[in-house]
């Protein structure tokens, strides 16, 4: 099972108060994490604390966050949306590439798009287009 799959498992199973008692838990199954690092993780799965507990938050059907782009010539396009959102959005987009897209690069809340410069316009239209189809 990998690492992300036996958190989520943990933390359906049993009611998880603080990381300290879910790092304890994953080491009992042979992985040492820092805090930090579970820390990223979590926030990477969408788990948060409510009502004293470690859950994950899935985010109603259909509720996607509102995107921005913006163009940052001569290569790089910027999309902005929540916080927790970015890396999805990246990943969609590695998923199904345009011509002249070279990848991404995404933080919390930003996602950089990297492009043939001589594509800039058609990969700004076909996102835009994308984009507004969600």
């Amino acid at each position: 099972m990998d690492l992300d799959a036996l958190i989520l498992q943990l933390l359906d199973r049993t009611p998880i108060a603080d990381q300290g008692e879910l790092l304890a838990s994953l080491a009992a199954q042979g992985h040492d994490l820092t805090q930090s690092t579970l820390s990223r993780r979590l926030k990477r799965l969408g788990v948060q604390k409510l009502q004293g507990r470690y859950r994950r938050m899935e985010a109603p059907a259909g509720a996607l966050p509102e995107v921005t782009l913006a163009v940052a010539p001569p290569n790089l396009l910027v999309l902005r949306t929540a916080p927790g959102f970015a890396q999805a959005l990246a990943l969609s987009l590695d998923a199904h590439p345009v011509a002249g897209l070279l990848g991404t690069l995404a933080g919390d809340d930003t996602v950089f798009v990297a492009v043939l410069p001589e594509r800039l316009a058609d990969v700004e239209a076909h996102l835009r287009r994308v984009l507004a189809a969600h």
